[in-house]
Parts: C-alpha cells; sequence; structure tokens
C-alpha cells in the first residue's frame, strides 16, 4: 500500500531533516546518505522512502546509480506555514528592541 504522507510528518524526525540538509546543496546517493548516520542502511532507505512518499526527495537515477534531490518546490509549503511566524517573532524582537535602546538604568 502506497501511504501519501504529509510533509510535517516527514520533518518531525531528527534523522529525516539531517537529510534534508545533506542533500539540499548536492545530489547523493542512498548509500552516500546513509555513511553520515550511526544506523542500519535499511533504516535510512526507510526515511529516504517517507521523504520521496511525501516529494520532499526527489530521484533520479543516473547509470546503476539513484541519486537524491530536494524538491524545493514542496519544501515551500513548510517555509509558507513558518512564515507568519517568523514574522510574529521579528516583530515581538524589534519591539524589544526599541524597548532596550530606550531604556535608561536607574543611577
Amino acid at each position: 500500500m502506497n501511504l501519501r504522507r504529509d510533509v510535517f510528518q516527514a520533518i518531525a524526525d531528527p534523522t529525516r531533516r539531517a537529510i534534508l540538509l545533506l542533500v539540499a546543496t548536492q545530489s547523493l546517493t542512498a548509500g552516500a546518505i546513509a555513511s553520515n548516520f550511526d544506523t542500519a542502511r535499511p533504516t535510512v532507505s526507510k526515511h529516504l522512502q517517507i521523504l520521496t512518499e511525501c516529494e520532499l526527495l526527489e530521484q533520479k537515477q543516473t547509470g546503476r546509480e539513484i541519486y537524491y534531490h530536494i524538491n524545493a518546490k514542496n519544501m515551500k509549503e513548510v517555509a509558507d506555514f513558518i512564515e507568519p511566524f517568523r514574522k510574529m517573532w521579528d516583530d515581538r524582537f524589534n519591539k524589544l528592541e526599541e524597548v532596550m535602546k530606550n531604556y535608561k538604568p536607574k543611577q
């Protein structure tokens, strides 16, 4: 059964977040990805499967090797969700900074 997974379910796991960081700048094979972790290769393969099912990773076959690379389009769903929170915290820190600029300690 091919279970479609949610991107937020996928990024909830720290290993999968680490995999996304690894392939963010370059395409890697499953073996190259697995060599960065102290877990069994089948465990990493399961993480790759989940990331591929939710379309955060894409696969491209080159010869006999399958390379994984990030799907930036679907990462945008995560960024769009986080953006209102980022704006809220930026506004709060800006207000705090303004308060601190005007703060005069008692002598």
